[in-house]
């Protein structure tokens, strides 16, 4: 791949980037951590709110590549098959007959908007397992893989709401980023009262193809990163673990700590973060802007820190201070 083949596959996330801003007002923190995970090939969680566009961001994304893209609901009845598809008995009408005949679910696209997946229990959550990590579905004894790119995005509101099921934590590993949504600045909320209550009907352009997410996927890995920066990245990731750690707040606050999983997250994402950048190298500020949606949800808090209202954020900012000092 020579320079110029570069320059133009960052040039594509850039207008993708642009596309999506079209739609979304402010949060441009929020649409990097979504577009650094879409390079590196990884499933997103955004928790927030309701109103604060979560879908809409997601399927503003949707719209601006060439992907087959489909929308799951998630609802207290949803079952699993209504995720990877069932089989149907079904007869030949030339010979009468009859044989069944697997019908693939929403499941077998490109891009999977789950939205609100913590509103269906965990049975059905757990349906999405083998489709995130492998790729592929089986149903009665047969593998069906699933096409790539293939991303699964997925919202949920935050788990003190009523009627939702906290994804368990196996789960919640497959997820390369946790993004945490806000309440937007005064002026963004300004824009957006403005913009969106008119007839005016913003039109958002496919700009990237699915050929060259997979060319970007593949940039992504070649980016280099030093041996000091791996080192960096290797004794974060001990350091959220309490039999590892030199750090206090791990030690008093956290039940278990991230696995190797974490650190690979970390390298990918550190590398996405630094070409969505325009660098073609890892700085100790790339590990460090990643760190946070990477950890979240791979430290599991004991009941002392959940009872004193301590969250893995201020763990990581701990862990990150230590590994400077």
């Amino acid at each position: 791949m020579t320079e110029k083949d570069v320059h133009q596959l960052i040039g594509k996330i850039h207008a993708l980037k642009a596309e999506i801003q079209k739609v979304i007002i402010g949060q441009e923190d929020i649409i990097d951590q979504l577009l650094i995970c879409f390079m590196a090939g990884g499933h997103a969680l955004l928790e927030g709110v309701p109103g604060l566009a979560k879908t809409l961001m997601i399927r503003t994304l949707s719209e601006a590549v060439h992907l087959n893209f489909k929308r799951i609901q998630f609802t207290p009845d949803l079952m699993p098959a209504d995720i990877t598809g069932t089989e149907v008995l079904e007869e030949d009408i030339t010979s009468g007959k009859k044989f069944f005949k697997f019908n693939h679910g929403p499941i077998f696209a490109n891009i999977i908007l789950a939205d609100e997946i913590n509103r269906t229990p965990p049975k059905t959550q757990a349906a999405l397992l083998e489709a995130m990590q492998e790729y592929e579905v089986t149903y009665g004894g047969k593998t069906y893989s699933l096409e790539k790119p293939f991303f699964i995005l997925a919202t949920q509101n935050p788990v003190e709401q009523s009627g939702t099921f906290p994804l368990p934590e196996a789960q919640l590993d497959r997820f390369l980023f946790y993004i945490q949504l806000g309440y937007p600045e005064e002026q963004d909320e300004f824009t957006i009262l403005s913009s969106t209550t008119g007839s005016k009907k913003t039109k958002v352009e496919s700009v990237i193809t699915g050929e060259e997410i997979a060319a970007v996927q593949q940039l992504v890995r070649e980016v280099p990163v030093n041996d000091t920066l791996i080192s960096r990245v290797n004794r974060i990731v001990r350091a959220t673990r309490p039999q590892t750690t030199s750090v206090d707040m791990v030690k008093s606050w956290v039940q278990w700590g991230a696995g190797p999983r974490a650190g690979q997250a970390m390298m990918l994402t550190a590398k996405a973060a630094a070409l969505l950048d325009g660098r073609f190298a890892v700085t100790p500020n790339d590990i460090e802007k990643v760190a946070y949606p990477v950890l979240r949800h791979r430290m599991l808090m004991n009941f002392k820190a959940e009872a004193s209202g301590k969250n893995t954020d201020e763990i990581t900012s701990a862990i990150l201070q230590e590994i400077k000092a």
